[in-house]
This record gives C-alpha cells, sequence and structure tokens, in this order.
C-alpha cells in the first residue's frame, strides 16, 4: 500500500510537471517575437539617445556590423556612413557598468548614456543622466581631445571629474569610454567602409 501511494504521488507530481513544462514552452513560444520586437525598440531608443537622428536615413539596427564580438550600429545618410553605437562597459563599485557610445567617423563622441549599472543610489548612480548632466561631458570629446593620457578622473590625473565617495564609478565609466574610442581607432577604416 505504501509503495503504492508513492507510485500515485509520482504519477501526480509527473504529470503536473509535464502539464506545467508545456504551458511555460508554449508562453516562450507565444511571447518570444514580441520580446525580440521590445528588445529592438530599446536597442533602437538607446540608438537615437546618443546619435543625433538627422545624421542617419537608415534604420542603424539594420546597418550593423560585428567586429570582435561588438555589434556596431552604423548610421548611414545618403548611402555614406556618419555615425555608430555600440555597447561598451566598465566594471563599477557594485558590478558592471554597461554604456551605449556613439561617435562619428573621425572619433568625436556624440553621446554616452548609461543602459545598466548596480551602483549605489545616492553615489554611484549619478552616472545616469536622469541623476545629473555629468555623463554629457563626454559629448564632443575624442581620443585626442583630451589627450589619452587625460582620460581618468582628476583624482587620478584626469581632465573627467569624479563624485564624492564614488570615484570608482567614474573611473570606470571614464576607462571604458577610452577603451570604446580605442576600438575605433584600431577599426576606423573598417567601420567607416561601407560594405560592397
Amino acid at each position: 500500500m505504501n509503495s503504492q501511494n508513492s507510485m500515485i504521488h509520482a504519477v501526480v507530481l509527473g504529470g503536473f510537471s509535464f502539464v506545467f513544462g508545456l504551458l511555460l514552452a508554449l508562453t516562450n513560444l507565444l511571447t518570444a517575437g514580441d520580446i525580440s520586437l521590445r528588445s529592438q525598440e530599446d536597442r533602437q531608443n538607446s540608438i537615437s539617445q546618443v546619435i543625433p537622428s538627422d545624421l542617419y536615413d537608415n534604420n542603424p539596427v539594420e546597418g550593423s556590423v560585428i567586429l570582435e564580438d561588438k555589434t556596431v550600429y552604423r548610421g548611414i545618410k545618403a548611402g555614406k556612413i556618419t555615425s555608430m553605437a555600440y555597447e561598451i562597459s566598465g566594471r563599477g563599485y557594485g558590478g558592471e557598468i554597461k554604456l551605449m557610445l556613439g561617435i562619428d567617423t573621425q572619433g568625436k563622441i556624440l553621446g554616452v548614456r548609461i543602459l545598466s549599472h548596480q551602483e549605489t543610489p545616492g553615489l554611484g548612480d549619478r552616472i545616469n543622466e536622469k541623476k545629473t548632466d555629468w555623463i554629457f561631458s563626454f559629448n564632443g570629446k575624442s581620443l585626442g581631445a583630451p589627450p589619452q593620457d587625460k582620460w581618468k578622473v582628476k583624482k587620478d590625473g584626469g581632465d573627467f571629474d569624479q563624485f564624492a565617495g564614488a570615484t570608482v564609478t567614474p573611473r570606470a565609466v571614464v576607462s571604458a569610454i577610452r577603451a570604446g574610442l580605442e576600438f575605433f581607432a584600431v577599426h576606423q577604416q573598417r567601420l567607416i567602409t561601407t560594405d560592397k
């Protein structure tokens, strides 16, 4: 009798697991398209924040190329590449900080936005444009302006402000942006050439 009860419980549990697994798979199938569409809309929104819309007449997501495992979204106007955006990241106090960097074909920064972070509220989260305008201080900068050795926070002898009590976070952002500009410098010719 005891083994018969165990068998019934196992069958019932297995049945529930099968049904819920099937429902989960069905839900995933039904929502995959919406999730993909929302993801593309989020990406397009991030790109539009770092590349002015008057610099492209294409959809930069569709004009993307992959280089060194990095997807580069290129803005094209009248058949000519004018700008690009790609994700960069740095290691902050609370973990990884993801950013979107927009630059023109000469390597000048058009815009930078924070995509995600886990920095301390009230301190490190001041990198977000909704908290302060600090992130806008990078607009118009390039790898040579300021000079490469000045791409640091002021505390480290560089040109960029840090926050009182939260130097690690701005240091990570400045370093990530500098690395993003260096990536462009290495691959500039490939990135500004349209594929034939």
